[in-house]
Formats: structure tokens, C-alpha cells, sequence
């Protein structure tokens, strides 16, 4: 009886193991043949890591290949979740907080989620790299990433812009020439060992599309001397803020664009927003004075006046529609030079009243007042121009002096550079041409003329009367040891909420040229709410003539022994 059950069960044990067998073996089979790509999909997926690989954003390079914003090398820190003991994070955030400066609570939201890949930090600096990697600790580790630098920090930043964290332009140049700065990115499978560590080889790739480069028109002294004597004038006299635009009448390329308050481009995210605004672009005010070319311009092309013609200009104060019309000082009789020297707000309009409202409307949009330049430039603005029918009994005495109109800082050098070149309204422009990483040009910006505004030789009769300003008017202190210059002060009441004219804030401007019998540089200062002086003549002209002084002893410096010296031989506009 013992044996028979002994060998009952040795049987049952027997088909127990057989039966197992059986059904590992058509399991196996089962694998084999109809889950064999599911599993191989799952290896495949342990012992490789997609990985991504970005492409070299193109450098910035001012007009002499001096790099403006270029890619530098730096560490993106990652760390795997769920490969580190939950009993050694919390040393872990400390040790991190402390190097990195970051949140306890955002490190530990990153640390415990159930993930074995997380971005703890992008693209750190080298200090930071290096105190991360003394920690020596297990579950994080380094993926090399680029990260856009600026050498120049502060200088043209509104105008550069910069970059986000994932190399995509933001603001200015940056943003603007995206699609060309940025590339295509690339892909590479990399083998992994049981580990997970990477073992550098690819089984697949696509290599990424590099960037172009950008050389533009700024010149990186002609910049700096720029933002040094606009910087010097916005501290001065206090002001709300400034801005600067120098530029090649005759091709409308942009020299120097400088804002003030600024930023440096490297730490954008630690500036205020109102520093990040290209002003030179997208403010608006009204110009004052300095809009008396438009209407001077108008007179002597429609031959409605001469320079010898005599106004009365009623001793300082002048009724229009119900409005008394003052000058910054009374004058009696001027020669029609004389009231755009002395600046007479009287004398101007009744020159205006000669024009009439048509005419007077007509050349401010020949000027390209009220529609955008259309530089390549984010952000600008169209400025404000009423049409005719849109006037009150009172737009005649203030449209030709600056008043009741919107303009741009640009907007007023490209108005001028119509006078320095001859009569013609060129579009402006700050990037020369784009090329490959080996060189090659692959796009190229020749100067655009938008229109002609005057004949040249009423130019050169408003160039005449300019120059008088600066020799004889309110622009004496634009003046340029050993160069001529020609120009316009202006000095413009801002508006109060409630609509009326402040008496205590104001903008002051001056636009000019040098030198001014063949100009190769045509300069807008506007300083906003300077005090305790306020007139242009006082406040912008000196940095004009700074700007131009040092500008052109520059430029006759790269071309010695020239007498006629150019920005850019055999690039100007037929």
C-alpha cells in the first residue's frame, strides 16, 4: 500500500514537472514566433537613447566682422529619478540648492517623480558645472548644450535682442532673422550599456543644419561712441529716457541705435521690461521744431517762398483760430532763413498758411512720416499723422512746427537724410548680408530708395539754411571742431493726461548731418523729460556734436589721406 502511493505521487509530480515544461516550452514558442518584435522593441528601447542635437545658432557680426552675439558651450544638468535611493534625495536637494541657488521645492518636485530622465538645470554656468560635479553625485549627469553670449553685454542690446533658453530669438535682431540664426535640428541613436550609461556610438543619425551668420550694418565704435555720449546726457539732465539713431543717408544703412535705460543682454532676465524697449523705434512724441524741415522743404519746392522773404513775427505772439501762438523769445521781422535759424514757431506758420493744409500734408508723407520705414526691426510703429479733413481751425499753427503728430526717432533721421542726400527718402536697414559658416554669402541687402521727396536742389538750398543753424541759430552748440554740420534743435511740450500742454516735462531733440557740404553721417538725438534743462539746442545738440566729431576723425581715419571719405565705397544708392 506504501509503495503504491509512493508511486502515485511520484507519477503526479512527475506530469506536475512534465506539464510545466510543456507549457514553458510553448510559451518559448509563443515568444518566439508571435511577441518576438514586441520584446526585441523593449531592448532596443533599454539599450538606446534618443537623443537630440542642436544646431549652432549663426554668430552676429557688426560691419567689420566684430562678433555681436556667438554661441558658447555650457552643461544642461538632468537627473534619473528613479535610479537614486529616495532615502539619499533630500542630501541631494540641499547639496543642489545650496551650489545652484534653486528652490528646495522645485528640486524636489523633479526628484520624486517617477521618471528616468528630468531636466534639473539648463545650461549652467562653468562655476556652477564645476560645483555640481564636486558633489559626485550618483543619478545625475550632463548633456553639453549651447547658449547664446554676448561679448558686448550693453551695447545696441535693443536693437541685437536676445535669446530664450532654447536658443529661439525674443526681441530685436534676434527675433526678427530667427528663421535664419537658428538651423534645423539633428537626431542620433546612442547604445547604452545595462547601466544606461552612453557608450558614444550612433547606430543612427541626422546631423544637424548650423545657422547663418549675420553681418550687420552697425559699427561696433561708431556704437559705443554712440552709447557713451547719450549715456553721459540721459545722466546729465535725469531724464525719462533717451534714444539715438545714426545712419548712411545715402544708403539708409543704420550705424548706431542706442536706447537709454538699457540692459545687458547676458542677464535679460534679471531687467526691467521698460529697459528692453527698442525706443528709437516703437515711442512716440511729438517732434517740435525739429519737423520744421518738412514744411521749410515744402515752401522752397512748391517756390512759394525764397530764403530772403520777410516775415513779421509779431513780436512773439500770434492769434490762429482762437489760439495764441508764442516764440521762445519775440522777433520782429525774419528773413524766411532766418525764422527755420531762429526757430520761429510764428514765422513758420505763416509759411505754413502760404502751403495750406493740402500741401503741408503732402510733403510730411513724402517724408515717410505716418507710415512704418520698414526696417528689419521688430516692433516699429507708424507714428500719428492726421489727414486734412481731420484738422482743426488750429492744426495749421501747430502740424509744421511738431505738433498734433507722432513720429519715431528713426523716422526723423530718415526724414533728414532726404535733405543730406540730395531729395531722396531711402529705407533703412541694419543687417548688410547673411552668409554660411564657411563664408559664403547667401543673401545680400542693397540700399532700397523709397521714393524721391524733393529735387536735389532744394535739398541743398535746406542744407544751406541748416548749416545756418548750427553757425548762426539755436544750434551753436552742435558745432564740430574741424567739420561743418548742418541741423535742427527742437524742444516739444509733452501732453498731461488731461490733453493740455505740460509746462514742466518736455522733449528735447536735434537731427543733423556732417560734414555738411557732403554728409556721410545724419544723427537723431531725443532725450524725454530732461531737467533741469530742457531745450534741444542745449540737451541734444551737444550730443550730436559729440557723437560726430568723434565718428568722423574715426572714419578719416580709416581712410587716410582721402578728403572725401564714405561708410561704405560702392554701396550708396544710384
Amino acid at each position: 500500500m506504501y509503495i503504491v502511493n509512493y508511486r502515485r505521487r511520484t507519477n503526479a509530480v512527475f506530469f506536475f514537472f512534465f506539464a510545466f515544461l510543456a507549457l514553458c516550452i510553448a510559451r518559448l514558442f509563443f515568444i518566439q514566433f508571435f511577441r518576438s518584435n514586441y520584446f526585441a522593441e523593449i531592448a532596443q528601447k533599454q539599450h538606446s537613447l534618443f537623443v537630440e542635437l542642436e544646431p549652432r545658432r549663426g554668430t552676429i557680426f557688426d560691419c567689420n566682422f566684430k562678433p555681436q552675439a556667438v554661441n558658447v558651450s555650457a552643461d544642461s544638468l538632468y537627473a534619473s529619478p528613479n535610479s537614486i535611493p529616495d532615502k539619499d534625495k533630500e542630501a541631494i536637494i540641499r547639496g543642489l540648492s545650496s551650489v545652484l541657488g534653486m528652490d528646495k521645492a522645485f528640486l524636489r518636485d523633479r526628484l520624486y517623480r517617477k521618471k528616468s530622465f528630468v531636466w534639473v538645470a539648463r545650461k549652467l554656468s562653468p562655476s556652477q558645472s564645476e560645483a555640481v560635479k564636486k558633489l559626485n553625485i550618483k543619478g545625475l549627469d550632463f548633456i553639453k548644450e549651447s547658449r547664446r553670449s554676448y561679448p558686448n553685454s550693453y551695447l545696441a542690446s535693443q536693437a541685437v535682442g536676445f535669446c530664450g533658453l532654447d536658443n529661439t530669438g525674443l526681441e530685436g535682431i534676434e527675433l526678427g532673422y530667427n528663421k535664419y540664426l537658428k538651423g534645423a535640428q539633428g537626431w542620433a541613436l546612442v547604445l547604452r550599456d545595462a547601466r544606461q550609461k552612453k557608450l558614444n556610438l550612433e547606430q543612427k543619425m541626422a546631423l544637424p543644419a548650423d545657422g547663418y551668420n549675420l553681418v550687420l550694418t552697425i559699427d561696433e565704435v561708431i556704437q559705443y561712441i554712440a552709447e557713451r555720449e547719450l549715456d553721459k546726457a540721459f545722466k546729465t539732465f535725469h531724464a525719462k529716457g533717451a534714444s539715438l539713431v545714426a545712419i548712411d543717408p545715402h544708403t539708409g544703412a543704420i550705424l548706431a541705435m542706442v536706447n537709454r535705460p538699457t540692459f545687458d543682454l547676458n542677464q535679460y532676465n534679471n531687467s526691467d521690461k521698460d529697459n528692453k524697449r527698442n525706443r528709437s523705434i516703437s515711442d512716440l512724441f511729438e517732434p517740435g521744431s525739429v519737423f520744421k524741415i518738412v514744411t521749410a522743404s515744402a515752401a522752397l519746392e512748391e517756390n512759394k517762398v525764397t530764403e530772403e522773404d520777410k516775415f513779421f513775427c509779431e513780436n512773439g505772439a500770434y492769434r490762429v483760430g482762437g489760439r495764441i501762438l508764442h516764440d521762445h523769445q519775440p522777433h520782429g521781422t525774419l528773413t524766411f532763413r532766418q525764422v527755420i535759424e531762429e526757430s520761429s514757431n510764428i514765422g513758420t506758420t505763416k509759411v505754413a498758411q502760404i502751403l495750406g493744409p493740402e500741401l503741408v500734408y503732402r510733403y510730411i508723407k513724402l517724408f515717410g512720416f505716418g507710415t512704418k520705414t520698414g526696417v528689419d526691426l521688430p516692433g516699429e510703429i507708424s507714428g500719428m499723422i492726421k489727414e486734412p479733413r481731420f484738422w482743426s481751425r488750429t492744426s495749421i499753427s501747430a502740424i509744421p512746427i511738431g505738433q498734433e503728430v507722432g513720429v519715431t526717432t528713426l523716422q526723423l533721421a530718415a526724414g533728414l537724410s532726404v535733405i543730406a542726400n540730395g531729395g531722396e527718402l531711402m529705407k533703412p536697414y541694419i543687417v548688410k548680408e547673411i552668409r554660411d559658416k564657411h563664408g559664403e554669402t547667401i543673401k545680400f541687402y542693397s540700399p532700397v530708395l523709397v521714393r524721391r521727396a524733393i529735387s536735389q536742389s532744394t535739398a541743398n538750398r535746406v542744407k544751406k539754411i541748416l548749416t545756418g543753424v548750427v553757425e548762426e541759430g539755436t544750434g551753436r552748440l552742435a558745432k564740430i571742431t574741424g567739420f561743418t554740420s548742418a541741423g535742427k534743435t527742437g524742444t516739444a511740450q509733452k501732453l498731461e493726461p488731461n490733453g493740455a500742454y505740460s509746462h514742466s516735462k518736455f522733449v528735447a531733440s536735434f537731427i543733423g548731418f556732417a560734414p555738411a557740404e557732403d554728409p556721410v553721417i545724419v544723427i537723431a538725438v531725443v532725450v524725454d523729460e530732461p531737467h533741469p534743462y530742457y531745450f534741444g539746442g542745449v540737451v541734444a545738440a551737444p550730443v550730436f556734436k559729440n557723437v560726430a566729431g568723434d565718428v568722423l576723425k574715426y572714419l578719416r581715419g580709416k581712410h587716410p589721406g582721402k578728403e572725401n571719405f564714405t561708410l561704405d565705397e560702392g554701396k550708396r544708392a544710384n
